[in-house]
């Protein structure tokens, strides 16, 4: 294997409170920090990790304004060789535009002699969950693509993708190469980006795109926020009065016997 390729997006980091904007089409991030989902910092993980086993180099790539060069050397400082940015503004691209505009990045990069056996992204983008972005890019460059995985192992070719199976156990896919695989969390432990790497990524040349991608925007109607959990407060008395309703609800909760 030569050369991976990995897409992440710039998300909202959501570890705070959550809003929509006004239009409830996003995630409104004024008062939120930056960060690339879960998912993504696996799928770099793996990325590098197959890369190191097979001599190879991986490429990250995301589609974005100018603050997402922040997530890219991230990415850079934890293993990534080269860095390329889709220069958009992401709320105007839907699935089927980002998926577009990854393909035709893919197909300029061939055409100038570096091709990519595997194509890593995220299973879903963290702010909105759209599911559609690798699927989407599988049919637009005509590969196999397989989604959820947490692990994968492509030495040889055909390789292997691993995953949780909707009804318990692991599924595991034989997939020839090239090929486009989604990665869920939890089946390796992302790594920090060390001293050196930090340093490698200040230095670290960013190539710039303009997307040839006419976009058409999301198909999205709106985003909703999930209800907050009931908050239940039971008053059972004030001072030594209520000590009886204490240890009543103690003796119900199985503390006291």
């Amino acid at each position: 294997m030569s050369n991976i390729l990995v897409c992440i997006k710039r998300v909202p980091d959501t570890g705070g409170e959550v809003s929509l904007t006004d239009d409830a089409m996003n995630v409104d991030d004024r008062h939120l920090g930056s960060t690339v989902s879960g998912h993504e910092e696996c799928a770099i993980e793996l990325a590098v990790q197959q890369a190191n086993e097979t001599d190879g180099e991986v490429t990250v790539l995301t589609l974005g304004d100018e603050d997402s060069i922040e997530q890219l050397r991230d990415a850079v400082a934890r293993g990534c060789t080269n860095a390329v940015l889709v220069e958009a503004t992401p709320t105007a691209f839907g699935p089927r535009d980002i998926a577009h505009a990854i393909a035709d990045v893919v197909r300029a990069h061939e055409a100038a002699g570096t091709t990519y056996d595997l194509i890593l992204l995220g299973n879903d983008a963290a702010d909105t969950g759209d599911f559609q972005v690798g699927v989407r890019l599988g049919y637009a460059l005509e590969r196999p693509v397989v989604t959820g995985m947490s692990t994968i192992a492509f030495e040889s070719d055909p390789g292997v993708a691993r995953g949780e199976a909707p009804s318990g156990g692991t599924q595991v896919f034989e997939v020839a190469l090239p090929a486009i695989v989604t990665v869920m969390e939890g089946g390796v432990e992302p790594r920090y980006p060390t001293i050196p790497g930090r340093m490698k990524a200040k230095r670290a040349k960013i190539e710039t795109i303009e997307p040839t991608v006419d976009p058409i925007g999301p198909a999205r109607v709106r985003l909703t926020l999930p209800p907050k959990p009931p908050s239940q407060v039971t008053i059972l008395g004030e001072g030594a009065d209520a000590a009886p309703a204490v240890a009543d609800l103690l003796q119900e909760l199985g503390v006291l016997r």
